[in-house]
Parts: C-alpha cells; sequence; structure tokens
C-alpha cells in the first residue's frame, strides 16, 4: 500500500524581496489529523511562512503542495477559491467583527460561499457549541473573555470544513493557562473535524501540544523535534 499523501508539503521554498532572501530553502510536512508547530524568534522567517502557506503570498523558488495539489502553480482565481474551500485561517488578535455576535462571526465563511441563512445559523450554532460556547451564542466579542474570543474564531475556521488550518500566534493574546485549553482544543478538532493545524508561533508552550515542531532560524529549518505521544498515524 503507498504511503498517504500529507495535507501539506513544502519542497526547498525560497522566498526573496528584491536582494533580501527571506526564506532559504524550507521542506516540511503535515498529516491529517495531527497539529503541526513553526517555532521562531522575530526575523525568523515565520510570517513569510504563513502567508506562503495561506496562498496569500507566493514562493520565489520551490513546491508546495495541499492534499497532492501543486498550489505554487495556481492561478489567482483559483488560489482564491482554494483558500475559500479547503484553508481556515485563525489569528493572534481573534479578527471578529465587533458588532456581529457570536454566531454572525462563526456564519461568515458561510455567507461568502453563498450558504443561505438558516443554514448559516444553524451550523454556526453547531459548531460553536462543539468549541464549548453553546451559552454564548448572541454575545458580542466584547462580552466574551479573550478564550471565549478565540474559541468563537476557531469555529469560524472550522465552519466551512477546511481539510487545513492555519494559526497565526494562536496563543500571542492569551494568558498561560487559557492557551493550553486553546492548544488542547486544537488537539481536539484535529481529530474530530479532520483537519490539520498547522501553527506558526514564537510561543514554547505549543511544543507539549504539538506532534512535530519546526524551529526556523534565518529562513531555515534549524531543528525538527518530534512528539510521538501526540502523533496520530496516517490512515
Amino acid at each position: 500500500m503507498a504511503d498517504p499523501e500529507p495535507a501539506l508539503r513544502v519542497e526547498d521554498i525560497h522566498k526573496s524581496f528584491g536582494n533580501i532572501k527571506v526564506l532559504r530553502g524550507i521542506s516540511l510536512e503535515a498529516y491529517d489529523h495531527n497539529v503541526i508547530s513553526i517555532l521562531g524568534s522575530s526575523g525568523s522567517g515565520k510570517s513569510t511562512m504563513m502567508n506562503i502557506l495561506g496562498c496569500l503570498d507566493r514562493l520565489t523558488s520551490g513546491h508546495y503542495y495541499i492534499e497532492g495539489q501543486e498550489v505554487s502553480l495556481l492561478d489567482d482565481d483559483t488560489l482564491s477559491e482554494l483558500r475559500l474551500k479547503h484553508l481556515g485561517f485563525i489569528f493572534q488578535s481573534f479578527n471578529l467583527l465587533p458588532r456581529l455576535t457570536a454566531v454572525e462571526n462563526v456564519a461568515i465563511p458561510l455567507t461568502l460561499a453563498g450558504v443561505p441563512q438558516a443554514e448559516r445559523q444553524e451550523r454556526a450554532k453547531e459548531m460553536l457549541k462543539k468549541v464549548g460556547l453553546g451559552h454564548r451564542l448572541d454575545h458580542y466579542p466584547s462580552e466574551l473573555s479573550g478564550g471565549e474570543q478565540q474559541r468563537t474564531a476557531v469555529a469560524r475556521a472550522l465552519i466551512h470544513k477546511p481539510s487545513l488550518i492555519l494559526a497565526d500566534e494562536p496563543t500571542g493574546e492569551l494568558d498561560s493557562a487559557t492557551g493550553r485549553q486553546i492548544m488542547s482544543l486544537f488537539q481536539t478538532i484535529s481529530i474530530e473535524e479532520n483537519v490539520t493545524v498547522v501553527m506558526v508561533t514564537h510561543d514554547p508552550v505549543v511544543e507539549e501540544y504539538s506532534s512535530l515542531v519546526y524551529h526556523l532560524n534565518d529562513g531555515q529549518v534549524a531543528e525538527v523535534i518530534e512528539h510521538p505521544e501526540n502523533k496520530v498515524m496516517p490512515h
């Protein structure tokens, strides 16, 4: 039986801005149901890496595959469609719209996809219940704690059933205890919702919850650490 295809794979990618080389030959992969972390200090290249993984920027050279499809060759329209269907995004600052309730915020991706309102509302409510916010459905972001706002952002990222979630500094605005709760939630949803979670962060706590950790330094992979106890074997 052939080995399963990684949910995400990059091979020898480089990214330059003019004469400045930001990424220098990075290769990494992530399999279904696993939580992968990319760690690095400021200037290590992790933000540029996130933009490329999120199909928000193009690499200078190398190859990038999602579910076996080489996305680095796709045109802008096809990339936009891929982002809408296959990628979910979670940000450090939550990026919730202040005048919308939790349900309305979570339903935004379904609105963009043209899903009817009644179905949007029902699916958003169910997803909020899955992340432990069934009692906060009609609350506005200002009425939610930092952890609750991040859970709302997680629900929004999951609502359109993506295959890959990209999280940018997801614990950056949270205290350590709440950050650990969010990391535990990532582990749970990666299995229950059949998604791969890739985090870009400088927070070393996330290592405890990841199956694979890539440490970046000066645009290169300086170290790869495996945590077998967190690994979900691909099928």
